[in-house]
């Protein structure tokens, strides 16, 4: 280990199984840090700077009305950045990590999602004066220009891959430190999950931002539609993984050993009675006819 992952095992408690734990995972960073309330206050800013209304509060009913048309946008861009902030929330109380390499991403983040927001809006109401027919949401300007609509999207497909990929490397650097963290199976099967997982994210947004310089103008919509296919590709692979992280156990091995104390089971009964069970098997198993036989033989030849 280097002296700065010794820094880090030496923060860990003794006994690890005494943590908390969500979905079988031993919650290390419980504690609220500097880092964690500075990424939650830069979230709310965001948020705020989503208002439903654009300019100023609304003074009339025309006005009012006005300002509702921008509520599906002000919704979809919530739901957006509430992803990414519990994904930087579950890495916290996972890992509890914040060392320089995690808080330079984590700053690296904030940056990405203040300038993130700006496209987000952009295209989400867009997308909804698309599906209304113009009763809700905000189209582009009129005077748009095919490479002005073609930069537009290839700006939302770089802050979604770059904010999907700082979730990947905070998660990354996790797996690097796994042994000073001291990660059981089932933890590390799960930190894989993680970078499996938000790879998917960043392998759309690439898809989107090739299709942004290589579709016709007719057919550029579809570097926006192509991100739902995120919400299949997501599912599959929390099914799959699911299903292998049944096969991983739900305890680890000292949860196991203290739930055998407290029954009074011991690990090596179970094997002890295998053992036994195959021996007597193996002696009340017939005989080979043919050894039978020349059994029989020999003793006819006595």
């Amino acid at each position: 280990m280097t002296q700065r992952e010794e820094e880090i095992a030496s923060t860990m408690p003794a006994d690890l199984d005494a943590l908390p734990r969500l979905r079988g995972f031993r919650l290390r960073g419980m504690e609220m840090t500097r880092l964690e309330t500075f990424i939650d206050a830069a979230f709310a800013f965001a948020i705020s700077m989503l208002v439903i209304a654009a300019q100023q509060i609304p003074d009339n009913i025309q006005a009012l009305l006005a300002a509702f048309k921008n509520v599906p946008t002000f919704i979809c861009s919530i739901a957006v950045l509430g992803i990414y902030w519990r994904g930087h929330w579950l890495w916290n109380r996972r890992y509890g990590l914040e060392d320089g390499v995690s808080i330079l991403i984590s700053w690296t983040m904030i940056v990405t999602m203040l300038i993130f927001i700006y496209p987000l809006k952009a295209i989400f109401g867009a997308m909804w004066n698309l599906l209304s027919n113009g009763q809700v949401g905000q189209p582009f300007s009129l005077h748009t220009t095919e490479s002005q609509a073609r930069t537009i999207f290839a700006i939302y497909a770089l802050g979604l891959i770059a904010i999907s990929a700082e979730i990947l490397l905070l998660n990354l650097r996790a797996w690097q430190l796994r042994e000073p963290l001291r990660l059981n199976p089932r933890e590390r099967f799960m930190t894989r999950g993680e970078l499996t997982g938000w790879s998917i994210p960043v392998s759309v947004g690439i898809v989107s931002l090739v299709l942004s310089f290589t579709l016709q103008i007719e057919q550029i919509a579809w570097c926006g539609w192509i991100y739902f296919l995120m919400a299949i590709l997501v599912r599959v692979h929390r099914f799959l993984h699911k299903r292998r992280l049944a096969a991983v156990g739900p305890k680890t091995d000292g949860a196991r050993r203290r739930a055998n104390k407290t029954t009074g089971r011991s690990t090596t009964g179970p094997r002890r009675r295998r053992q036994r069970s195959e021996i007597r098997g193996r002696r009340s198993k017939p005989a080979n006819p043919r050894e039978s036989r020349s059994r029989e033989r020999s003793l006819r030849g006595i």
